[in-house]
């Protein structure tokens, strides 16, 4: 077989980068090789969620996904909005002063990054304004939109409350992200899928275990089948397998793994407004238990810690359309590193508990489940991710072999500017700014290191 370029992985990042190769950029015969379904690894265990908000050092992430998510708002208009998107917003909450101080701090320098204006009340009648507002990093939005580049955040008691019914008394602020929302992860890997099999794009059930090289150029993968196909061009978007694929053209990749899970939930009490944006309690938790319970937590070396504070980031939105009453919610409160994923993986059977409890901290009235909920469903995936949190897209060892992956948690959101990206260096196109802060070879240089000491923040 020959092909003008093999990808490596048919997750999301596998069929964006096929999706954008040949029905954007032309190229006339891509070829994904993945030894399971399309989507059927991480790509469908996703929460779904999108934004524009990230954190700096710098403004690299803020491009990144503005520039995806103009490309989301292209596809779903092209595609007659076949993934759903669906832009609610994010609503982060603190219900201590300290915590709406680093909120109203954190979103000054987000907003000046270019993720869009951010607008400041502080009290009943207070009609807010503009406090910050950096140059916007992507194009100007088409229909349907996916929300607007401005946020709003709230200070005060008084003007919390009447937006969140339910939400729990005391919270201090509230900040409200607009272009950020969610959609159907499956359909748009689906609708890319579709589009690039009709432009030619080959999909092989196989595994890539071997690439050969020749003159320091990529001549030609291996696949377990037996089989090669002559290529000059591969792409390594395996996802959690990223390392491995990198060792094939003796490369080191400075990742580790996050297992991460989420639990579907039926509120069928109705505790959960149907009309919610992503809920987020960024403050630290400490779990309600009652006096019994308490008792043989502290007795259980196994479960002593529940009684501890664990770390904010608790969250949850609703899922489905008219009708629904599911309710998506996750927790990351322990997810030790890993140098390499296992599966099948499993997951805490205390999970739901934990989460739920936790979230009754936010939304008082979850805590009705704690007892009489039923059985939620939980599933999850691998965050494979740098140090910092941020992507790795560019060239790779040899000439003719490119990565695209650690995209943690954010692959959904970030496919579609990750994989323009990927082709602009594949095709030897002009890169914008921010690629630099996305290659591999970022970590050799001294600015970019000392710019990252701080590390980057907010997962969510």
């Amino acid at each position: 077989m020959k092909a003008d370029v093999v990808v490596c992985g048919a997750g999301i990042c596998g069929v964006s980068a096929a999706h954008e190769l040949a029905c954007r950029r032309g190229v006339g015969d891509v070829v994904v090789v993945d030894p399971v379904p399309p989507l059927s690894l991480t790509s469908d265990k996703s929460t779904e969620c999108y934004r524009n908000w990230w954190p700096g050092p710098g403004d690299a992430m803020v491009r990144l996904m503005d520039r995806s998510i103009d490309l989301l708002e292209e596809l779903a208009a092209e595609t007659g909005d076949a993934f759903a998107l669906h832009p609610a917003g994010y609503a982060y909450f603190t219900a201590t002063p300290d915590g709406a101080r680093s909120l109203e701090a954190e979103a000054r320098e987000i907003a000046a990054l270019g993720a869009g204006e951010l607008v400041v009340r502080r009290g009943r009648g207070d009609p807010g304004v503009p406090a910050a507002s950096g140059a916007a990093a992507g194009a100007p939005p088409t229909a349907p939109s996916a929300g607007p580049r401005r946020a709003e955040l709230l200070l005060g008691r008084e003007l919390v409350a009447p937006r969140f019914p339910g939400l729990a008394a005391g919270v201090e602020a509230a900040l409200l992200v607009g272009r950020a929302g969610w959609l159907s992860g499956q359909q748009l890997g689906m609708a890319l899928l579709e589009r690039a099999r009709a432009a030619g794009v080959r999909l092989l059930r196989d595994r890539v275990i071997g690439v050969r090289v020749s003159g320091g150029r990529v001549e030609a993968v291996e696949l377990a089948s037996g089989a090669s196909i002559a290529t000059p061009n591969l792409v390594n978007a395996a996802g959690p397998m990223i390392q491995e694929v990198a060792a094939l053209v003796g490369a080191e990749l400075p990742v580790a793994h996050e297992l991460h899970a989420k639990l579907t939930f039926d509120d069928h009490l109705g505790v959960v407004p149907r009309d919610l944006p992503l809920m987020i309690w960024t403050d630290p938790i400490r779990l309600e238990w009652s006096d019994e319970e308490r008792a043989g937590l502290a007795v259980d070396p196994e479960l002593g810690w529940l009684l501890e504070e664990l770390p904010g980031g608790a969250h949850l939105r609703p899922e489905g359309g008219a009708g629904s009453s599911s309710v998506l919610m996750l927790w990351a409160y322990h997810t030790p590193a890993r140098e390499r994923p296992v599966f099948p993986a499993s997951f805490d059977p205390l999970y739901p508990q934990v989460v739920l409890r936790g979230l009754a901290r936010m939304l008082p009235g979850l805590a009705a489940y704690a007892e009489r909920g039923r059985r939620p469903y939980v599933d999850g995936g691998y965050y494979t991710r740098t140090a910092e949190n941020r992507p790795l897209v560019g060239p790779l060892g040899p000439r003719g072999s490119y990565l695209l992956g650690a995209v943690s948690g954010y692959g959904l959101m970030a496919s579609q500017g990750a994989a323009e990206l990927l082709a602009d260096h594949l095709l030897g196109a002009s890169l914008p700014p921010h690629a630099a802060d996305l290659r591999l070879e970022r970590y050799d240089d001294p600015d970019y290191r000392r710019r990252m000491t701080s590390g980057a923040r907010g997962q969510l």
